[in-house]
C-alpha cells in the first residue's frame, strides 16, 4: 500500500528480492496541477510497468474493500507513504500484521511530514523507522531505525530521496527478521514523541524577524511547496534558494544605519535581506509571481532596487 514517490525504492525491493507482490493499493487518481489534469499517483504507474495488479479503492471502511483484501489471500502488508489511515479491521488482518516505513527516528516527527519538519526545525539528523502498524498515528511498536545526518544545504527533494533509499534496505531486513522469528518490535517511549502536522500554505510565508539560519532552514524545507515566500513592490515573490550570509553592518552601504528585518542589502553582485538576528540572508534564486526562477543578482541588477527598499511578509499585508 503506497501512493508517493517515497514509496517507489521499496516496491522496486520487493519486486527485486523476488517477494510475491499479490497487489498494491494505492490512492485514487487525482486532477492536478493548474490545469487539473488527472495524475496517477507514482506508485500506480511504477506497478503497471512491473505487471502487478493494482486496486484504487477511493474508501477502506466499505465492504468491497474488504473482500478485496480477504481474496488477496496475504501474509503481511507493506504501508509506505500510502496517504490514508488503516482502519482496525485492516490492521489486524493479516497474520504478520501491517509494516510501515516511516520517514524519522520515533517517536520523534509522528505525522505527515517529517522530513519536511526535521528540515525546518534544523535538525542535524534524522532517519527512518519500520513499525508495525496500531490504530494510533504512528504509535506503533518498531522494528528497525537507520540514521542518517542532514546537510547544513540539504533540501527536502534530496533528503526525501535519500530517506527512501535507506526505509527501503530497512524494510527488507524487517521482512527477513519478521519471518524468521528474529525480529520482534518494541514500543516506543510517548513521552518523547513530537509531531509533524500536514503542511499549510501559511507555512511559507517568511517572518523576516526570524534569525537567518531558520529562515535558511524553511527554504530548504518548503520547496517545491508550498514554498517560502514575501513581497516586494507589491509582488509575491517565491524565495527559491538562499545561502547565510555574514552580519548586515558588514556589508551594507551605510554601516552606521540600523536596518530593520527585511531590508534589502545589495553589494558585490549579491542580493541580501537583513534577519531577525541580524545576520544576511543571500537570495541566491528567486521567482517574482508568474514569471521565471532567476539569480538574486539579475533579480537586484533588473528590479534596480533602491537603499531604502524591502522585502515584506505576506502577513504584513
Amino acid at each position: 500500500m503506497g501512493s508517493a514517490t517515497f514509496a517507489l525504492p521499496s516496491l522496486n525491493r520487493l519486486f527485486e528480492r523476488g517477494y510475491e507482490i499479490t497487489g498494491v493499493i494505492t490512492q485514487p487518481d487525482k486532477p492536478s496541477g493548474r490545469g487539473q489534469t488527472v495524475q496517477s499517483p507514482p506508485v500506480k504507474r511504477r506497478a503497471f510497468d512491473l505487471h502487478l495488479p493494482i486496486y484504487q479503492p477511493s474508501s477502506l471502511k466499505t465492504e468491497e474493500t474488504q473482500s478485496l483484501i480477504q481474496a488477496l489471500r496475504l501474509d503481511v502488508i507493506v504501508v509506505v507513504a500510502y496517504g490514508k489511515i488503516l482502519p482496525p479491521w485492516l490492521l489486524q488482518f493479516p497474520s504478520y500484521g501491517c509494516i510501515n516505513v516511516h520517514g524519522s527516528i520515533l517517536p520523534k516527527y509522528r505525522g505527515a511530514a517529517p522530513v519536511h519538519w526535521a528540515i525546518a526545525n534544523g535538525e542535524k539528523s534524522t532517519g527512518v523507522c519500520t513499525m508495525l502498524l496500531d490504530e494510533g498515528l504512528d504509535t506503533g511498536p518498531l522494528y528497525l531505525c537507520r540514521e542518517t545526518l542532514i546537510d547544513p544545504n540539504e533540501t527536502t527533494a534530496e533528503l526525501y530521496n535519500r530517506l527512501a533509499d535507506l526505509g527501503a534496505d530497512a524494510l527488507i531486513d524487517t521482512l527477513e527478521g519478521v519471518m524468521n522469528s528474529s525480529l520482534k518490535p518494541t514500543p516506543q517511549d510517548n513521552s518523547k514523541a513530537t509531531f509533524a502536522p500536514i503542511l499549510k500554505k501559511e507555512h511559507g510565508f517568511i517572518d523576516w524577524h526570524m534569525a537567518a539560519v531558520e529562515i535558511h532552514n524553511r527554504v530548504r524545507a518548503f520547496n517545491p511547496w508550498p514554498g517560502t515566500v514575501a513581497k516586494f513592490r507589491g509582488v509575491t515573490c517565491k524565495i527559491v534558494k538562499t545561502a547565510i550570509g555574514e552580519s548586515a553592518e558588514a556589508q551594507a552601504r551605510q554601516p552606521a544605519a540600523p536596518l530593520q528585518s527585511g531590508s534589502i542589502v545589495v553589494a558585490r553582485g549579491s542580493l541580501a535581506v537583513v534577519c531577525g538576528d541580524g545576520a544576511l540572508l543571500e537570495i541566491v534564486l528567486i521567482q517574482p509571481e508568474n514569471r521565471k526562477v532567476v539569480s538574486g543578482a539579475d533579480f537586484a541588477n533588473g528590479a534596480r532596487i533602491h537603499p531604502d527598499e524591502k522585502f515584506e511578509a505576506l502577513l504584513d499585508n
